[in-house]
């Protein structure tokens, strides 16, 4: 049968001992095999061949690989080589051709192995994506509230030195109330800041709104002072921050007659007496 003649010839069975084929086409081989007798004896000449190719081809180890093979086993070198005398000759004997389809199952698995690396390979791909998608996501929402803090806090700010007009329009619309500017000396040249006296209690105010000095380290505060009778006499300590927490005014010592007020920067706590390098502002009743 010429076919059949070509179809041996044609190198396909050759390819099929090796694995080379593709699942369909080692089970075209192996149906051919299973139908003609000629297919089924190549098949068997050919794998024959290639085993005693093999074997005629093979190179024996050296003696230091042998002895690491054998205690690999757990055996001695007398004891490996009284194993290996125990092992029958090789003798060629046919391959019988399997025809279950089972090398058949054996290549489909393979194939279904690469394609569920593939689909792995794939899926960490767009896990990496949809983690960097999240993480810009997170920041944006992040910068958003940054956003939102920052704009309460100006509104909490106007709200502050919106009830420090109020009270300031207030104070100045009251007889009450004398209002006691006090300027910049050589220590602040260009601060400002007021302090309102009632007449009637003689209680003394401050208004961090109308207030204008340089911001305070951790280890000082500001000191305030009033003149009574070309002496000093302190009114308290205040911080001067950027915070909106305090009151817009606070109240400060109480004092009844008074020719003058003054500002000095002082250690945490206040001191005695003023320190006269650090006179921040002053002004006369």
């Amino acid at each position: 049968m010429e076919n059949l003649k070509a179809y041996i010839e044609s190198g396909v069975l050759e390819l099929y001992v090796l694995g080379d084929l593709s699942p369909e086409e080692a089970l075209q081989v192996e149906e051919m095999a299973a139908q003609y007798p000629e297919v089924k004896s190549e098949l068997t000449a050919i794998e024959i061949a290639m085993e005693s190719y093999a074997m005629e081809n093979a190179v024996a180890p050296s003696a230091d690989i042998e002895t690491k093979l054998f205690e690999k086993l757990g055996l001695g070198k007398n004891e490996g080589v009284e194993a290996m005398s125990t092992i029958p000759a090789y003798t060629e004997e046919a391959k019988v051709v399997k025809l279950d389809n089972s090398d058949s199952k054996v290549r489909t698995l393979r194939f279904a192995l690469v394609a569920c690396v593939a689909l792995l390979i794939i899926s960490t791909g767009a896990l990496f994506i949809t983690y960097n998608k999240l993480n810009a996501a997170h920041d944006q929402i992040a910068s958003l509230n940054l956003d939102k803090e920052k704009f309460a806090g100006v509104v909490s700010k106007l709200e502050f030195e919106n009830k420090g007009l109020d009270n300031m329009v207030a104070m100045n619309d009251s007889k009450e109330w004398t209002i006691i500017r006090m300027a910049g000396q050589a220590f602040s040249p260009k601060s400002k800041m007021n302090v309102y006296w009632n007449k009637k209690d003689k209680s003394v105010l401050i208004n961090y709104v109308a207030m204008d000095l340089p911001k305070a380290d951790a280890e000082h505060e500001y000191q305030l002072w009033a003149l009574v009778n070309g002496k000093p006499v302190s009114l308290g300590v205040f911080g001067k921050t950027d915070s909106t927490s305090t009151e817009a005014l606070q109240k400060m010592q109480a004092i009844q007659e008074a020719q003058a007020f003054a500002v000095t920067l002082e250690p945490m706590g206040g001191s005695v007496n003023p320190t006269m390098e650090k006179l921040a502002v002053m002004g006369g009743v």
